[in-house]
């Protein structure tokens, strides 16, 4: 018989293969049967919520299963997808209030369980089972096992190290493992332990408290302390707070648990949860802590009868055998990882248990002096110990000091401990009191935990002379320590590994359980089983030779603290068990439990409350928000009786007279009312419980005559205001519901029966959006084509004037729907004093009407308003008819006469004598103030005749409106950026700060108003006017080419009524309330005010008020005010507004031997086409009024300021903007010169020189040298001329930093480049371009004075605190490292009296 091989390898006969592949297609056949028969089944579409955590209750699972399923196999698909153990969750309907679980091993099928096919959405949560939460299931990486390194499967996916926790801060370094496997995360329930929480860096505190709680004889004798309540508050109480915390580690059912209430017995605030501490040094001073809490109890001696052992500490005379000792006590030995010079660490620490034993020879100058030879003799000192504790403990020393680089090191070198450790070899076997030894007195109790050896106090942890420990002193104990009777042999079952550097790391604990000898890994609340191999990867070290530097190239995890137990079967004990807990504790797991089953109740209302946006529309305080947290079992009756009493609604509306509607706060659109809908719950209202809505709620409130109207959904709000031509105004709004599918002739019909107009003469407007207004002409128009949406806004307009005949855009209705659309509401502070007499400002307060009246309601009123505006009229014609006589005489004055270079100002200011307003520096500033009054004067003949209406909306009121003849127009351009707070170069805002204001002078004007303009030779002749400056300087003409007022050129609404109480600020500083169309420009916008505040409009200055008081300067002319919204505050200041080419300067004294080089002196103005003298003719009047400096116009000089650096000296006959660039905000430096200018070039330098004397230790005053040239040698030159140094023994340097380049007297003459090796000024490393560069300069053969450390110390310190009054660069000194305490107070108020 012919054979062929298999599939597997195997000959079988050939008919065999033919009736094997037969079978295989029916098995394939049938396969597709079942599919087919699969695809014809009814599906069920399942939408699964995890509501158990915050964190998940976000997330939806979809399944889509035949409805034949069964309910088990649900089970089994979520718990896969979900990745939770199937068994320890519960599947619930998620929209009904039946929320009774689905059977786990139901054999239903899901057809027969309630579940809708077709499509439909079963909606189910996963919730808790049993209050627990769902466990995680693990997955087993198969592949990981297959390593052919030959090691263990366990090995293979255990996990020893540091797990990645959430939101663990200040562990740093890298703790990755590359054994991490997530399958060796145990839950609870397997490891039978509970893990700590990570407060923020409390690893350390985590790994210690694991280890006494798994140390049996601690925790049984902590157990055993019954706490007095009546004796201390618990709260402050560490052991009480301890044992709580063992309690709960022993009975929770949480996976981890929080230790913040221990740390806040010990006096901790949050601040010590981000303060990483060593854990040796946690040990020692929580025991301290605990003694003192102990005082007086059974367990006062606890933690010496556990943790002390004795030690002696000798001196042995060589010659004659004498032995001088002492007796000291211990809590832990401590062993060196590397002796102190050497390359090699030691390798076990049985190797450094020798070494600590190990005694030294004192020989040559270190000879001891024996007091039985008396005489110094060659000795042996050393330690042997006496006795061990019980629970030894060893710290392995792994943080050391590099000397070399000066900085903290961890030292990772391998270092192995066995398992059990034989200590019999490190005993002294010799006997206490020898007839060769002399006793000296114990100094347990004095040394208490501590080994007084050099080797064992050689700890830099102490280098930072703070005390750690408890704030108490110590006090001595009755020592008992263990008598070995025996061969002393311990048991290793704590290693406290810590992972990371010297900076920092992160701590966790391996520790064995005495109750099945099983490895575990405590890392915060992560608890996870571990092997003997994982307790080996806690040596150390790296495959590699050792060498000095090994270490920074080995692993950072290792074993940092070892904690052995004693093998004695006599005192071996076991961990309590629950049943045999004293009464006290009984009690307190009962309290305990009650607490934590209340913590799951209130968790549980927590997953189940519905939070949502709660509005109200309150009668009484207008709009209301608030939270509505409403359980989802909660009905909707319930629900509005909480919303009731949230909004406070009790005794202004009743309870029958309010209900929930679904609301979007967006588009201010009502959605829906819940009519018959009271007992439903409000779960299924809401659609679930969810960490946020689409939507919100409105608790709607209506009068006792009233009802509710329906809101269906699908209806749309239509916000309808009704516009009164004859009176010009827009009435409030009346709320209508329609539907999108209406034609315009159905809403027509809809609006007139909510506000009484006729239909037929109708005129709808809707506003789709901001000023895009629509007419709604085409009566078949469906609301939905014409753009209608959930919320919409339209106007009504129902006469028969002949307004309906004109253009839509040409008609009255659309000029009062545009200026309703752009109107703004501003607030604005007039001048506290203004130029004018009493009897010319009173009449200006009486502008507007009282509250209960409307603004244009009363003649008495209107006739107010005209006598105010003629009166500041005919002043303002006064004055500009005065200040043109007062230009003909000084044109004639000047052609009668010839002209200097540049003519000096007069001494007085812009408005000296301004009572009488007969003064005005520019002349061109007089002509157009003239044309501005006729232009008035026409507005001020408007106001007189407009008419007056009112209407109960003050905002709608529009009566007396002033306009142009000419259209407005509506291409004007209107930025949306704000250009009063543009922080660019060609600016002129000004900030003003109210604490550093101008300086107010003595007829109520400030600094800024004390200026004047000059032009230079080249403007002399000719017809001055400032606009025609050939560049935009950042400021705008209030005048055209033509030199007419572009106020004429546009009108747009402007309407003033006084402030009301509400409104005004203060009461002390006038206010007006503006009603103005916020595409006006700000000159139109100005020359508007100026009735109100009594001068011209170039004569005061607009500052827009900002958060937290801050004010700009407007200052861009043709800029509107559409940056402007409702309710924004203007203040007006007196004071020559910035003209087009001006800029407004600040003007800094430099003072380059003073403490402060940089005083602010006074603020001013320069022009373009200024020359730099006259600048300062400009000036020096203001500082003589201003600063009281009296000074000689050659005997000062103007320079660059760049922050506080003086820079470039400006010459007299540079020209501001061809010569000189200027800008907007502009700063520069006065300085007062000792003899005339000496600068007469560009092409000369000045640079600023300073003398260092290293003989006394003292830099001498600032010395300006001017160059000709940028040489070296030139420099060299003047140095030698100025200091008599020898020109070869003269070395130079620059200074570093911002001026006055200070730097510490004890590193100038090490730290700067002195003598650069270069020969011109302006290249590395020196880079002198420009003025003002600081040189120092010395002698090469003065020697630096000698100084004592006292003398050094004391110098350092004056420099220190001189740099940092200057703001100048300190020595870098490193952040004290703060130290450990435990405050048995509960705070650390009596801290600093007891260190």
């Amino acid at each position: 018989m012919e054979m062929v091989p298999s599939e597997e390898n195997q000959f079988v006969p050939k008919e065999g293969v033919f009736w094997s592949c037969r079978q295989s297609i029916f098995d394939e056949m049938k396969k597709i049967t079942q599919i087919q028969n699969a695809a014809e089944e009814p599906r069920m579409l399942c939408i699964i919520q995890d509501i158990t955590s915050a964190k998940t209750v976000n997330e939806r699972l979809t399944l889509n299963l035949p409805a034949s399923t069964k309910l088990s196999k649900l089970y089994e698909d979520v718990a896969k997808k979900a990745g939770y153990v199937n068994g320890t969750f519960e599947l619930a309907w998620g929209n009904t209030q039946d929320m009774a679980p689905l059977d786990h091993s139901g054999e239903m099928s899901l057809s027969d369980s309630a579940f809708e096919p077709g499509g439909k959405k079963n909606f189910l949560q996963l919730t808790d089972k049993d209050g627990e939460q769902p466990q995680i299931a693990s997955v087993q990486d198969e592949s990981a096992t297959a390593d052919s390194s030959g090691l263990d499967d366990s090995s293979q996916e255990r996990f020893i190290g540091p797990l990645p926790r959430d939101s663990t801060a200040g562990c740093s370094g890298d703790y990755s493992s590359p054994a991490y496997s997530y399958s060796s995360i145990l839950n609870k329930s397997e490891t039978g332990y509970v893990g700590l929480v990570n407060q923020a860096m409390t690893c350390y505190l985590n790994s210690l408290l694991q280890t006494l709680y798994m140390t049996p004889e601690f925790r049984n004798a902590l157990y055993n302390w019954a706490f007095e309540e009546s004796e201390e508050d618990p709260v402050n109480s560490i052991p009480y707070q301890l044992q709580r915390l063992f309690v709960l580690l022993q009975t929770s059912k949480k996976r981890a648990i929080e230790t913040t209430d221990v740390t806040r017995s010990f006096g901790w605030d949050s601040s010590e949860a981000w303060q990483q501490h060593d854990v040796q040094e946690l040990c020692r001073v929580m025991f301290d802590a605990l003694e003192q809490k102990w005082k007086q109890t059974e367990q006062a001696d606890l933690i010496n009868q556990l943790y002390q052992g004795k030690l002696k500490d000798y001196v042995r005379c060589l010659e004659c055998g004498y032995e001088s000792w002492r007796i000291d006590t211990y809590l832990d030995i401590p062993l060196v990882i590397r002796p102190f010079g050497a390359s090699q660490a030691y390798g076990s620490v049985e190797e450094a248990l020798q070494a600590f034993i190990q005694p030294e020879t004192l020989d040559g100058p270190n000879q001891y002096f024996c007091e039985r030879c008396k005489k110094k003799c060659d000795a042996r000192k050393g330690l042997r110990f006496l006795h061990f504790p019980y629970l030894l403990t060893l710290q392995l020393k792994r943080f050391d000091f590099d000397y070399t680089t000066m900085h903290r090191i961890k030292l990772n070198d391998r270092m192995t401990f066995p398992e059990e450790l034989d200590m019999s070899p490190f005993i002294d076997v010799e006997d206490e009191k020898s007839p060769q030894t002399e006793s000296s007195t114990d100094s347990g109790a004095e040394n208490e935990g501590s080994c007084h050896s050099d080797q064992m106090s050689n700890d830099f942890s102490t280098d930072d002379c703070v005390d750690e420990g408890i704030c108490l002193d110590s006090t001595g104990s009755t020592e008992r320590v263990l008598k070995p009777k025996s061969l002393p042999t311990f048991e290793l079952f704590s290693v406290m590994v810590h992972s990371g550097s010297a900076a920092g790391g992160h701590y966790y604990a391996c520790i064995k359980s005495f109750s099945d000898g099983q490895w575990y890994s405590f890392n915060d609340q992560h608890v996870s089983k571990i092997t003997h191999d994982d307790i080996r990867k806690t040596y150390g070290g790296s495959s590699g030779s050792r060498g000095y530097y090994s270490s920074a190239f080995a692993s950072s995890t290792n074993a940092y603290m070892l904690i052995y137990r004693l093998k004695d079967p006599s005192r071996n004990t076991k961990y309590l068990a629950v049943e045999d807990f004293p009464e006290h504790i009984k009690s307190l797991v009962q309290k305990e439990k009650e607490s934590e089953e209340q913590e799951k109740r209130q968790r549980e209302i927590e997953r189940n409350t519905c939070k949502i946006k709660l509005f109200c529309m309150h009668p009484v305080k207008m709009m209301m928000e608030s939270k509505l947290e409403v359980h989802k079992d909660k009905t909707l009756k319930e629900a509005t009786e909480m919303a009731y009493k949230l909004m406070d609604l009790e005794g202004v509306v009743s309870l029958d007279c309010c209900r929930l509607v679904k609301y979007d706060e967006f588009h201010e659109y009502l959605e829906r009312s819940y009519e018959g809908e009271e007992d439903t719950p409000m779960g299924l209202l809401l659609g679930g419980v969810k960490s946020s809505y689409m939507f919100d709620l409105l608790l709607e409130t209506r009068r006792p005559e009233q009802v509710f109207q329906p809101y269906k959904p699908g209806e749309v709000m239509v916000k309808v205001h009704v516009v009164d031509l004859t009176t010009e105004s827009i009435a409030s709004p009346i709320s209508v519901r329609a539907y999108l599918n209406q034609t315009i002739t159905e809403f027509k019909q809809l609006i007139a029966q909510a506000t009484g107009l006729s239909a037929e003469t109708m005129r709808v407007v809707l506003e789709r959006c901001y000023n895009d207004l629509r007419p709604l002409c085409v009566p078949n128009k469906t609301l939905k084509a014409e753009g209608f949406f959930r919320s919409n806004k339209v106007f009504v307009e129902s006469s028969e004037s002949p307004d309906h005949q004109v253009a839509f855009t040409d008609s009255l209705l659309w000029k009062l729907l545009d200026r309703h659309g752009n109107t703004i509401r501003l607030l604005v502070l007039l001048p506290e004093q203004s130029p004018g007499t009493m009897a010319n400002r009173t009449p200006c307060q009486k502008v507007g009407v009282d509250s209960e009246e409307p603004f244009e309601g009363s003649k008495g009123n209107r006739k107010s308003v005209e006598a105010i505006l003629e009166e500041s009229t005919e002043k303002l014609k006064n004055l500009s008819l005065q200040q043109q006589q007062q230009q003909q005489q000084q044109q004639q004055q000047q052609q009668g006469s010839s002209t200097s270079d540049s003519q000096k100002s007069s001494d007085a200011s812009d408005f000296e004598h301004i009572e009488s307003l007969t003064q005005e520096a520019d002349s061109n500033s007089s002509l157009c103030v003239a044309a501005d009054n006729r232009e008035l004067e026409n507005r001020i003949k408007a106001v007189a005749g407009g008419s007056s209406g009112a209407s109960s909306d003050p905002e709608n009121q529009f009566a007396c409106e002033e306009r142009s003849d000419s259209e407005v127009n509506n291409d004007r351009s209107t930025s949306s950026v704000d250009s009063d707070i543009l922080s660019s170069s060609h600016s002129s805002d000004t900030l003003c700060n109210a604490d550093n204001g101008p300086i107010q002078l003595a007829n109520g004007l400030d600094s800024h108003s004390i200026t004047s303009s000059r032009r230079s030779k080249a403007h002399e002749g000719k017809k001055e006017t400032w606009d025609t400056a050939e560049e935009d300087s950042g400021t705008d003409s209030e005048y055209d080419d033509n030199g007419k007022s572009k106020a004429e050129a546009q009108y747009l609404y402007f309407r003033a009524e006084p402030c009301s109480q509400d409104d005004s600020s203060t009461d002390t500083q006038k206010s007006l309330v503006l009603h103005v169309d916020k595409r006006i420009t700000l000159a139109a916008f100005k020359q508007n005010l100026e009735p109100y505040v009594g001068v011209a409009s170039t004569q005061f200055k607009v500052f827009r008020v900002y958060a937290n008081n801050q004010e700009f300067e407007s200052v861009r002319l043709n800029e509107t005010l559409s940056s402007f919204s409702d309710d924004n505050k203007i203040t007006i200041r007196l004071g020559r507004a910035l003209k087009k080419g001006e800029y407004r300067v600040k003007v800094y004294q430099l003072l380059v031997n003073e403490a402060e080089p940089c005083k602010f002196l006074v603020d001013t103005v320069f022009a373009k086409g200024m020359t730099v003298r006259q600048s300062k003719e400009e000036l020096l009047p203001q500082l003589k009024e201003h600063c009281k400096l009296d000074l000689s116009i050659d005997r000062v000089r103007l320079r660059k300021k760049t922050w506080k650096n003086p820079g470039t000296v400006f010459l007299d006959y540079h020209v501001y903007e061809e010569d000189i660039s200027i800008s907007s905000n502009w700063e520069v430096f006065l300085e007062v010169l000792n003899e005339p200018e000496k600068m007469k070039s560009m092409s000369q330098l000045a640079v600023l020189t300073r003398r260092w004397s290293p003989s006394t230790m003292k830099l001498g005053p600032f010395q300006e040298v001017i160059l000709e040239s940028s040489s070296v040698e030139e420099l060299k030159d003047k140095l030698c001329e100025i200091s008599n140094i020898p020109l070869e023994q003269l070395e130079f340097a620059k200074g570093r930093g911002t001026f006055p380049c200070d730097i510490s007297v004890l590193e100038i003459h090490q730290d700067l480049d002195w003598n650069p090796k270069v020969s011109t000024l302006n290249v590395w490393p020196l880079y002198i371009c420009d003025d003002g560069a600081v040189v120092f300069y010395r002698d090469s053969t003065e020697e630096p004075m000698e100084l004592s450390e006292d003398e050094r110390n004391e110098l350092m310190k004056k420099e220190s605190s001189r740099l940092l009054k200057t703001g100048h660069r300190v020595s870098y000194s490193p952040r004290k490292e703060k130290a450990l305490k435990i405050y048995l107070d509960g705070g650390p108020a009596k801290d600093s009296g007891q260190d």
